[in-house]
């Protein structure tokens, strides 16, 4: 990467990121994108939001471990094998403004309806057809970016799983989706040779942030910093939508 201000911000959303991730759970892309969406371009910002959402998933998987409870799973990644294949097809033909767009939709949908997740009604119906279909849309986002936890745990949440069967399903869905995009990245020629010293750059500038935040997230309250992760990320959302919005239509 030629340009230092753009190392800069590549550093800046992996150290940000990477906190939030270990003190959450989840959401490394979603965050690290609200940075590096501005300075990056789309394909190398999905190549290294994949990369470190991967990498801060196995970080998160020693620290903190949850059964595989497979059963539960299953429906899951058999959608999520479906899906990130089709954003992977989709990923190179993406127009930058359009990205913006979508991810800045996503934000602003995702972000305050998980906020007030606690108010929805349980969503009992679909069965294991409905999982599977949650995991397809989290394996297709996760193809187009490594936003593979989004709908899935907000499909857990109307679900109204339990904390522990939640973070379990998530968490292994994530590391499964993160390694085949990943994979599937490397196969299509999408991880080019210029990205190649980016990668431990993003890990060295999330390691110490994923392994501090997790620390904290022993004394910290879950619910109310997961408010605040949400909340800066809906405004990240509309700044997204406010910078894209005029491009496309103009």
């Amino acid at each position: 990467m030629a340009m230092t201000a753009e190392l800069a911000l590549l550093v800046v959303g992996a150290v940000v990121a990477g906190f939030v991730q270990g003190l959450s759970g989840f959401a490394f892309s979603m965050v690290a994108m609200s940075f590096w969406v501005w300075g990056l371009e789309p394909r190398v910002a999905a190549v290294m939001a994949v990369f470190g959402s991967l990498t801060g998933q196995l970080v998160a998987a020693f620290s903190v471990r949850r059964n595989l409870g497979l059963q539960a799973l299953a429906p899951f990644l058999v959608g999520g094998a479906v899906g990130i294949p089709l954003g992977i097809v989709v990923l190179p033909t993406l127009n930058p403004h359009l990205f913006k767009l979508v991810l800045g939709m996503v934000l602003v949908v995702w972000c305050p309806v998980m906020l007030f997740s606690k108010n929805l009604p349980k969503v009992t119906a679909g069965g294991r057809f409905a999982d599977g279909v949650a995991g397809a849309a989290g394996g297709f986002m996760g193809g187009l970016g490594g936003f593979s936890g989004a709908v899935p745990t907000l499909w857990c949440t109307l679900r109204g799983m339990e904390k522990e069967q939640q973070r379990a399903i998530v968490q292994n869905f994530n590391l499964a989706a993160l390694a085949v995009t990943m994979a599937g990245y490397v196969a299509t020629g999408a991880v080019t040779r210029d990205m190649l010293p980016l990668l431990p750059i993003v890990t060295l500038a999330l390691l110490v942030p994923v392994l501090f935040g997790a620390r904290l997230y022993v004394g910290l309250s879950e619910a109310a910093f997961r408010k605040v992760v949400l909340s800066l990320l809906s405004l990240s959302g509309l700044a997204m939508l406010g910078s894209a919005v005029p491009r496309l239509v103009g």
